[in-house]
């Protein structure tokens, strides 16, 4: 995010404060993202949808995230950080007190776009923000890394204990306590960047109309259509494939390409991708990790509610040893970092994927609780170890001018993954979710971290690329 030159802002006051409620905003992204996992048995059951509709909540979550984040970052520079932050949280409270009471599925689909929206408009905000927090007037401003590291650590821990949170919340009030937890999180987010955040330096007003042309809404909207039309074809396969769907995605992601490359502020920036074959590796990588990682993350606890007869709460929970492996090992991954380097570090998280995902295989024969703990325990260590290594990664792989059209991208390719892996889901678990197609989706995973790792291998970071 830019600021004017010349435009002064007021710095915080109470940094921590202020970084702590910047961070309690930017984790309720990724907290929704994962809660929705123990969830989709009951929204199955309520609404009397099928495995294959009903993963639709989670992929729309990551269609407008990924859709929402590049235009609220562009919005933050036009309207200011710390305005568009409260302006989320407000859509956030509204958008959560009413969807419980959607009358049908599509309605709760819609507000699951409206959240993802919602959410969206903090990590952008919460970045450009960090400059102002840290700029004391006395020149004692807190550390910029230091800060931005908080931020990163919510956001991994909202992930990591989203099917904890959401399982409790499910057994105990049902499906609507995911949406309505959100409330008071917002509500207190929005308090405390409205007491203690900086304002906003004053800034020249740009037209709305300029905005929307920076922020490539065709090329937005073709690259949607161009995954939607995908997904449908997909999760129709069964029982009878909608084939014009093909052509419609083909069309698609051809009018996609050609946007892009035309487009002088491209959504996604194929030229830079074609220039930098390191950097388009890191984006390859992490796409099929976030693949692997979510079948588990979403597939697991659908297997245990629907094949072992968990509830939602305790399916949660057993779930748990995933995010307390996340807290121990994140910060010896992050040692090993800067002793050994990021890709010696990369590497020894995919190997630990491999081993993961085959493991996950154990789930299908036995669900008993030791296993499964034992299971989301392992896979706790290539999530932590893998996500903060690729972060490296990317800054390793992009020019420092790129660096924030990289970091955008970046995050698109996780969202790629995740709806990728939903929609892996949705086709293995179409003919009920039993331990034969839970299989299916383990071979494929493991396959994929062995081809993940094959890719690891050959990733150098940019000045070492061939």
């Amino acid at each position: 995010m830019t600021t004017p030159p010349g435009d002064q802002t007021t710095p915080a006051a109470r940094p921590g404060l202020s970084v702590a409620s910047l961070s309690l905003g930017t984790a309720l992204n990724p907290l929704n993202s994962s809660m929705i996992a123990v969830a989709l048995v009951e929204l199955q059951h309520h609404f009397g949808l099928t495995v294959t509709t009903v993963t639709w909540v989670i992929t729309v979550f990551y269609l407008a995230s990924a859709a929402g984040q590049p235009l609220m970052g562009r919005l933050a520079d036009r309207f200011g950080p710390r305005r568009l932050f409260l302006f989320g949280m407000i859509v956030v409270a509204v958008v959560c007190s009413l969807t419980p009471f959607a009358p049908n599925f599509t309605f709760v689909c819609v507000g699951r776009v409206l959240l993802a929206v919602g959410t969206a408009t903090a990590f952008p905000s919460a970045i450009a923000m960090l400059r102002s927090i840290t700029s004391g007037a006395d020149g004692t401003g807190a550390s910029t890394p230091r800060l931005l590291g908080r931020l990163q650590i919510a956001n991994t821990a909202g992930a990591a204990i989203g099917p904890v949170v959401g399982g409790v919340l499910v057994s105990t009030l049902g499906w609507p306590a995911i949406f309505w937890i959100n409330v008071p999180l917002a509500a207190i987010a929005f308090i405390g960047v409205l007491l203690v955040a900086p304002a906003d330096a004053p800034r020249e007003r740009q037209p709305l109309r300029d905005i929307l042309v920076a922020s490539d809404i065709p090329g937005i909207l073709a690259f949607i259509a161009t995954l939607v039309a995908l997904l449908v074809f997909l999760l129709g396969l069964r029982p009878t494939p909608i084939w014009w769907l093909l052509p419609v995605a083909v069309a698609a992601a051809a009018l996609f390409v050609w946007r892009e490359l035309a487009c002088r502020t491209p959504f996604l920036n194929l030229r830079l991708l074609a220039a930098n074959h390191s950097l388009m590796m890191v984006y390859l990588c992490f796409a099929v990790f976030n693949l692997i990682y979510y079948c588990a993350f979403f597939g697991l606890p659908q297997l245990l509610q629907e094949h072992g007869g968990y509830s939602a709460g305790l399916a949660g929970i057993v779930m748990f040893p995933l995010a307390a492996v996340t807290i121990v090992i994140t910060p010896l991954a992050a040692r090993s970092i800067e002793r050994r380097g990021v890709r010696p570090t990369l590497l020894v998280g995919g190997v630990a994927l491999v081993v993961g995902a085959a493991l996950l295989a154990f789930a299908g024969a036995t669900t008993a609780p030791v296993v499964v703990l034992l299971v989301t325990a392992a896979m706790g260590v290539p999530y932590c170890v893998v996500s903060i290594a690729m972060n490296q990664a990317l800054y390793a792989s992009a020019r420092p001018e790129d660096a924030g059209v990289a970091a955008g991208m970046f995050q698109t390719s996780r969202y790629i993954g995740a709806i990728l892996a939903t929609t892996l889901i949705g086709i293995a678990f179409g003919g009920g979710t039993t331990p034969a197609s839970w299989l299916v989706i383990i071979v494929v995973a493991t396959a994929l971290s062995l081809a993940h790792l094959g890719l690891l291998i050959r990733w150098h970071p940019r000045e070492h690329a061939v």
